[in-house]
């Protein structure tokens, strides 16, 4: 495989690093300079010892253009878009967009979507928990009817953004990049919306259908010129009827990440980093008998394991829980969250009007936005 990773930032390490793990020819490149400076000479050699000279750095206008067989676009969600149609100019057989693949305006995604459908390429968007061993492990005992007919599925991703930010060492703060800025695809509905993608295929797993229907309780706050909802709490009915729930914020100390899946014989639980390098996944049956299933992981694997996820499926005919068409549907909840929000009211969604705001109607009466203060977060 011969890969252009667009953006040297945190996730173009991440990326350049499985995709040399795997043995594909690797090119990044970055409107920055000094940002492939800062990769070659501290971000890759601090994570993974040294540099690897095999990696080929430049300029973004520089950069050559078509040969590749996958595009990665690691730029902020703001310029997804734009960076995403001009890949898909370049006709790789593959394009994998990093997460959240919009920001919550919607703006751009319809057409990005149509794009992708008449080209042929096959696009990706990087919600890696999805295709991890831990979750693959739960699926399978989903799958199985294990527990029997799932009742409710509920996820949260609870985590203090000082994480992210000890990753982005040359930021001041969320403040400082999207992050820090709901409208430009941060906060805590973006930054961890791994929550609403995981529910969803969960809940697609089950055979429960995609999410009909949303209400959301945020709570936003404003840091040095920044806007974000430091609180995304949802509860979401599926198409099949299913109710469960999904919790997001960035304050919570120490992380925590898990999933719960009720069934009418059993409880399934999913905690990851349940402890150094490992996830656990709990099945709890109404006998009272116990199973733990210990899966270790280093965070460099979970994007091997998406690389090498793509690689296969496009050799398949099957959807990838990855797609392009997935990616967006998460849009679509993450844009109904703050929708329901502003308006107080549920907010449904109508997946034949496209991925716009088009796509959203409005349950009950007009509310009130939620409460902006000021944060220390």
């Amino acid at each position: 495989m011969k890969v252009k990773v667009i953006g040297a930032g945190s996730i173009g390490n991440h990326l350049a690093h499985a995709a040399r793990v795997l043995g594909w020819d690797v090119l990044v490149c970055d409107i920055d300079a000094g940002a492939l400076d800062r990769m070659r000479e501290s971000i890759y050699p601090q994570r993974y010892g040294e540099f690897d000279n095999a990696i080929e750095l430049c300029v973004t206008d520089d950069a050559p253009r078509g040969g590749f067989d996958l595009i990665c676009v690691g730029t902020p969600p703001d310029v997804h878009m734009e960076a995403a149609l001009r890949a898909l100019k370049e006709e790789p057989r593959a394009l994998q967009i990093e997460k959240p693949l919009s920001t919550p305006s919607l703006d751009g995604l319809s057409e990005l979507v149509a794009a992708v459908e008449s080209s042929g390429v096959r696009a990706y968007v990087g919600y890696d928990h999805v295709v991890g061993a831990s979750t693959r492990r739960v699926c399978e005992l989903v799958a199985s009817d294990a527990i029997g007919h799932i009742q409710a599925i509920d996820v949260e991703f609870r985590e203090h953004w000082g994480g992210i930010l000890t990753a982005h060492p040359w930021l001041d703060g969320p403040w400082d990049t999207y992050l820090g800025h709901w409208r430009r695809g941060g906060g805590a509905s973006g930054e961890h919306s791994h929550a609403i993608n995981l529910w969803q295929h969960l809940a697609h797993v089950a055979g429960r259908g995609r999410v009909s229907e949303l209400s959301a309780m945020m709570e936003y706050a404003s840091l040095r010129g920044g806007e974000f909802d430091r609180l995304c709490y949802l509860q979401l009915r599926t198409e099949g009827g299913l109710v469960g729930s999904v919790v997001q914020d960035v304050i919570t100390q120490p992380a925590r990440k898990r999933a719960t899946i009720q069934g009418e014989f059993g409880t399934i639980t999913w905690i990851c980093n349940y402890a150094s390098d490992t996830d656990m996944v709990e099945v709890r049956f109404s006998t009272g008998e116990l199973e733990c299933h210990e899966i270790h992981h280093r965070r460099p694997d979970d994007f091997i394991l998406e690389l090498e996820h793509i690689a296969a499926n496009l050799e398949e005919r099957e959807e990838s829980p990855l797609s392009l068409v997935r990616g967006a549907q998460t849009m679509l909840v993450i844009a109904g969250a703050h929708e329901s929000q502003a308006r107080g009211s549920s907010v449904r969604l109508d997946y034949d009007s496209g991925y716009s705001h088009a796509a959203l109607s409005y349950v009950t009466g007009a509310g009130s936005p939620g409460v902006i203060s000021e944060s220390t977060t």
